[in-house]
């Protein structure tokens, strides 16, 4: 069943198997990856319409294949090589609750395969346009309207950011950046350089790696917060190690955040900045790798640009 506490917000990441019989990885390798757009599993539709949705298949236009095929070509080397060898397919649907859903399939050699599903919607839409929606997912505007919450992320495609967050997804679940998630009770006592010191468990950030009103907050609690709160939460949010809000969830979507966020602002020279506006004003801005604390932790990203 679709967790319904995230179903609405963000990206809204889940991870389900799939029973379909998914190509060996031996032929896999001889698609491009622009070419494995196909229809999602019937698994997928099922999920949805189960919860009350009703979801179709989206055909793409030329216009959208070749956002896609740029979206692709943006990806880091290591991401690249990951999927050549695993991505079993790219959907996309219109009527889909959520941005993505990745899944991994039955396969029935060795290696892992995922589908990754997508809302067609994003094919319209601007990085900043999406993550300034996804961001205001988490606050109630029913007073206080005078305040905004703005992300700036510049004019590139949102399937840039969203593609290469879910890619992310399946690099860390076939190379285990983090660490493989079975039981989320469980303590691993043996982390990876990326969770350690951050992370007590899969979705238990360490103590000193959060605050009580982050805790409060969406990805966190599942409850929505005032947006006069906001402020306050991105002041909260620049004395950790996190990137965003969302990168709070758990630790994979931590990794998929940060990642996604480098990328864009690091080696592609754009811009990700939360900005809070009160009656129209600029009154506080987040740029994530402008924290010290977020900075150092880049070095741990740098396996994603070995060739």
């Amino acid at each position: 069943m679709i967790n319904k506490k995230f179903v609405y917000t963000g990206l809204c990441f889940f991870l389900v198997t799939i029973m379909l019989q998914a190509q060996r990885t031996e032929s896999l390798q001889t698609i491009l990856l622009s070419e494995r757009t196909q229809t999602a599993p019937e698994d997928i539709f099922k999920k949805f319409r189960d919860a009350g949705m009703k979801p179709v298949n989206h055909e793409l236009t030329k216009t959208e294949k070749e956002k896609i095929s740029k979206a692709i070509s943006i990806l880091p080397p290591l991401h690249q090589k990951v999927l050549k060898d695993h991505l079993h397919s790219i959907s996309f649907m219109d009527n889909m609750p959520n941005t993505a859903l990745t899944s991994l399939l039955v396969n029935p050699g060795p290696a892992k395969t995922f589908n990754i599903t997508f809302r067609a919607g994003i094919l319209n839409e601007t990085i900043s346009e999406w993550a300034t929606w996804k961001e205001n997912t988490c606050y109630s505007k029913a007073e206080n309207n005078n305040y905004q919450v703005v992300i700036e992320a510049g004019e590139m495609d949102a399937i840039v950011y969203v593609l290469l967050h879910e890619a992310t997804h399946v690099v860390d679940m076939v190379l285990n950046t983090t660490p493989p998630t079975y039981d989320t009770e469980q303590v691993w006592p043996d982390q990876t350089p990326f969770t350690v010191g951050i992370w007590h468990k899969p979705t238990e950030p360490l103590g000193d790696a959060t605050n009580s009103l982050l805790e409060t907050t969406l990805f966190r609690s599942g409850e929505v917060l005032p947006i006069s709160s906001a402020p306050d939460v991105y002041k909260a949010l620049q004395e950790t190690p996190f990137c965003s809000l969302y990168s709070m969830a758990t630790w994979s979507e931590d990794l998929a955040e940060m990642l996604t966020i480098y990328h864009l602002t690091q080696k592609m020279n754009q811009p990700f900045k939360i900005i809070i506006k009160q009656d129209g004003m600029d009154i506080f801005t987040y740029e994530p790798f402008t924290n010290p604390k977020v900075v150092k932790r880049q070095n741990n990203l740098a396996v994603f640009y070995e060739s």
